[in-house]
């Protein structure tokens, strides 16, 4: 039997670079899966690619009668929603803080870290009628140091962090998971496409060659720790915080000539 059958996931920015791969395994595994994004073409689209058992729903995570209706139409449609994957997440245009302008500031929270909080707030209930199930917050590593020229996003997801240690502790008894993963820099367009307002993509400004694993990563590497902790393999895993980067946060590696 498949790990995730009679599952039932909602992922929001489900049809992003990292988003529609998260949507494809764990619907390869057996999952019904919602795809919940504001991009209703690609959306339907990816959901008719996968056939039975994947439905689309709009879903802008900023807005709580967004986040209503999408559970809703979860519920009514597979029955019951046992994991959440709160991935949609936007980045803000390089700019120093004082540089920075307030509507910019605003619509980064909005959407990376109010739209968790509203998913958590609205999904909470659906998996404690499902009699329990699993919360993923997907954040990143500039919520684990600082970056220049990002404070909106980093904001964000520094925040993520206390948000989830807190939806950890208050869901606990009710047989709900809530953990975070931390990706680095990931060959997607996020990363590879500048943001909107910007010249050029992260990617041009960052190099993997100094570090232990010299290469960016996949979206099929964070993929894969997301199955792990949506899947029972981490029942005993609640308010953690998982790094994957390739040793990005370490610094530079030790390289084979010095060795």
């Amino acid at each position: 039997m498949s790990r995730f059958a009679d599952q039932t996931v909602l992922v929001t920015g489900g049809t992003g670079g990292q988003g529609a791969g998260h949507v494809r395994a764990l619907h390869a595994e057996g999952a019904n899966v919602v795809i919940g994004d504001v991009n209703a073409e690609r959306g339907a689209g990816l959901a008719a690619e996968l056939g039975d058992g994947a439905r689309f729903v709009h879903l802008d995570v900023s807005r709580e009668e967004s986040w209503v209706a999408a559970v809703a139409e979860t519920e009514k449609t597979f029955g019951a929603l046992t994991i959440l994957v709160n991935n949609a997440g936007v980045q803000n245009p390089p700019a120093l803080i004082e540089s920075t302008d307030a509507a910019t500031w605003a619509r980064i929270l909005d959407i990376n870290l109010t739209g968790t909080f509203l998913g958590i707030k609205t999904g909470a209930p659906a998996l404690r009628r499902a009699g329990g199930g699993v919360i993923v917050n997907i954040a990143s590593t500039m919520g684990i140091g600082g970056t220049a020229f990002y404070a909106p996003y980093v904001a964000s997801k520094w925040a993520i962090r206390g948000l989830t240690r807190t939806a950890a502790l208050e869901l606990g008894r009710d047989n709900i998971r809530v953990n975070t993963i931390h990706p680095g820099v990931v060959a997607t367009p996020f990363i590879t496409e500048p943001a909107a307002g910007s010249d050029a993509p992260i990617a041009d400004f960052y190099s993997p060659e100094p570090f232990a694993v010299p290469r960016l990563g996949q979206p099929a590497d964070i993929t894969a720790l997301l199955l792990f902790l949506t899947s029972p393999d981490a029942a005993f895993i609640t308010g953690a915080e998982y790094v994957i980067d390739g040793g990005l946060l370490l610094g530079p590696a030790l390289q084979k000539e010095a060795a």
